[in-house]
Order: C-alpha cells, then structure tokens, then sequence
C-alpha cells in the first residue's frame, strides 16, 4: 500500500513539474533580433546583440529570450529570417536597423517589427519605428520656443531623402513657424539661398548707402561713425528670431557660416539644430555659438557606455542603446500584458522611461521625450 502511495505521490510531483515547465515555457516573451551580423554593417549588428545581452544581464529576468538572425542589410535576406522567426512562435522582433530592409516585411502580417530607424512614413503596417524620429525632435524644439517666448522661427530644411520626414514633423509636432525654407546643400548654391533668406544684398546695400549719406553730410562727428559702420557688414535687421536647422555634420556647419557670412549672428538670433549626438566639434566651433538642439539624456548615455565598455571592450555605437531600451520596453509590456498579446500592447497608451529618456508609445507609433542642450562658450549645458 504504501509503495503504491509513493508511486502515486512520485507520479503526481512529476506532472505538476511537467506542467510548471510547460506554463514557464509558454509565459516566456520570446523577442526576435533582425540585424545585419555579416557583410559591411556586421559590427553594428554585433553590437547590437551586445546590448541585448546587457539589458537582460540587467533586468535578470528568465521571462525573456532573445533570438538574433542575420539581415545582411538585404530585404530579401531580411524577409527570409523574419519568416523563419515567425515559424518558431515570435510575433515580436526588435530590428531590423535599416529603412530599405523594411521592403518586404508586411508579408510577414503576424510579426510585429521595431524597427531601429528613425524614418516614419511610408512603412508597412506591422512595423513600428523606434528611432529618434523628427516628431520627437520637434516637440522637444517646441517646448524650448515657447519657454523662450520666440516669436518667429524658420526653418531650413536640406534637399536631401530626409526633407518628407521633416515635413511630416512639422505636421505631427505642430510647431508654428513663420516660415519653410528647403536649400541645395552644394556650398555656392547655398550661400546664394542664404543670401536671399536673409535679405543680405539689400542691408548690405543700406550700409554702403548710409556710409555715403554721412561722407555727404556736415556731421561734425560724421569720420567716428563711419570708422564704426565700417567695421559692420550690413544695416538692418533680418525678419525672424530664430533659425531651425535641420541638418548635421559638415552640412550643418556649412549653413551655419553662410549665415554668419551674411551677418547673422548666434549671439542675436536664436540657433537651433536636431540631434547632434553630443558632436564634440560643436564645441570647438566658437564662432556658431551658442548652439541648441535635442538629443537623448546625455549621462544615461555616458553610463550606458561605461558598462558597454567594461563588459565588452569596446565603445557602442548609437543605435546599442536603442535596443538596449527596446528590451527593457518589452519587459515592462510584458508586466502589464499578457504574454500572447504583448505585440498588440503597442497600441495602447503608455510610457516607459528608459536610458535615452522616456518613451511615449500609442498607436503604434513611439515617440521619445528629449533633453535639450546648449553649446556655449566651447561648453556643453544642459536646459532641460
């Protein structure tokens, strides 16, 4: 009898351990990773298994798993992986990097991408974009102009493949400005757009024509004024406070010295920019000072790379730290959700605060709340 007991007690511990396993299996969020792991941006998909790695490291959860496959940065290679992801269960794919790897994703209905892109039209309808779009952008950009009561913003936006996202931007932020300009980034067509933007001929002119009415004149302190208008560029003023740029690097630096070329000046009108990146050779451009623009918080970032670096040797790139977020977005989803429905908890309204700041996530679509920061006498402060 009591061996038929213990047969029995034995044989029931052995299910309820069989259907533990079994509800631990099926509560697991299964994500997948679509990023480039051969061909020419293998480093950039490598580091972004990294901080993967890293994040689940830090939220020391067995509730998640992740599965890389390659994309090789080819939407035909994408398609594949991601079909294959789907065939394993995952409806959940952090990836891929890359907007043209997007191509052939809506054939794949049942997964959910985030993509790391920061481009938001145009993408198939079971992709979100997780980057740091020119909506968030603009917002931040936003609160800034009204904190500072301006008045009258431009905005010079580049020809270049981006200029319909900017737009769309300026759509969804609502930011008010009293004026759009798009310009040829080629150094001599520019400086000619910026001349006409800011009215340059017609203050230079009035500076030649008020040097010539005071030599006319009987001033008898006419030679003292002329010796100081003769140290200027232009008379007059240009009809705006402040100028958005929506450009980067050498670009950006370009439209900047044509402006100071046609005597407009930081230190009077208000220049504003979009996310630098922290660009150290900002800093060192004293004469476009001071410099606003929007970035991520920038001490997460420099503690996200300290530990990057400490556990891997080797700096991160930018978009490490958006998937390291990512993971730690779907965790948190995942606390609120069930698990079979964690793809479709993108449409609700929610918010999660993350390493690059705070995530606004409804409608599928994710917005970030930025920092803002200003470069100033070769420093770099922090608005808000």
């Amino acid at each position: 009898m009591n061996k038929i007991f213990i047969i029995l007690f034995l044989s029931l511990c052995n299910l309820i351990f069989i259907i533990n396993s079994s509800l631990s299996i099926e509560n697991k969020v299964k994500i997948g990773l679509l990023v480039p792991l051969s061909g020419d941006n293998a480093e950039i998909g490598k580091q972004i298994v990294k901080a993967t790695r890293l994040a689940l490291k830090d939220i020391n959860s067995d509730k998640i798993e992740i599965f890389p496959k390659d994309t090789q940065s080819d939407p035909n290679k994408t398609l594949s992986s991601a079909v294959e992801l789907n065939q394993m269960g995952i409806n959940l794919v952090i990836g891929p990097v890359f907007y043209e790897s997007l191509a052939y994703l809506d054939e794949v209905k049942e997964v959910t991408f985030l993509s790391l892109t920061n481009k938001t039209l145009d993408l198939p309808k079971n992709v979100i974009s997780t980057g740091i779009n020119s909506t968030s952008q603009l917002n931040t950009i936003k609160k800034f102009i009204k904190i500072n009561k301006i008045k009258k913003s431009i905005i010079l936006i580049p020809n270049l493949n981006y200029d319909l996202e900017i737009k769309q931007g300026i759509k969804n932020s609502k930011i008010k400005t009293f004026k759009q300009y798009y310009y040829d980034i080629e150094p001599t067509k520019l400086t000619k757009q910026i001349e006409k933007i800011t009215n340059y001929e017609i203050r230079k002119q009035n500076l030649i024509d008020e040097i010539t009415r005071l030599e006319n004149s009987e001033d008898p302190t006419k030679e003292k004024k002329i010796k100081n208008l003769e140290k200027r560029y232009t008379i007059g003023n240009v009809n705006f406070d402040s100028v958005i740029i929506a450009d980067f690097d050498e670009s950006l630096k370009s439209v900047i010295t044509s402006l100071l070329y046609t005597d407009v000046s930081p230190k009077n009108k208000y220049f504003i920019t979009f996310n630098q990146w922290f660009d150290e050779s900002l800093t060192k451009e004293t004469a476009s000072q001071p410099i606003y623009y929007p970035s991520v918080n920038k001490k997460n970032l420099k503690d996200f790379k300290q530990k990057f670096f400490k556990q891997f040797g080797q700096n991160p790139n930018h978009v490490s730290l958006l998937s390291y977020d990512l993971v730690g977005l779907i965790y948190y989803l995942a606390l609120k959700n069930e698990v079979i429905e964690i793809n479709k908890a993108f449409n609700a309204r929610s918010s999660f605060k993350g390493k690059i700041g705070i995530f606004d996530v409804k409608d599928n679509k994710v917005n970030h709340r930025l920092n803002f920061y200003k470069v100033e006498d070769g420093l770099l402060k922090e608005i808000f």
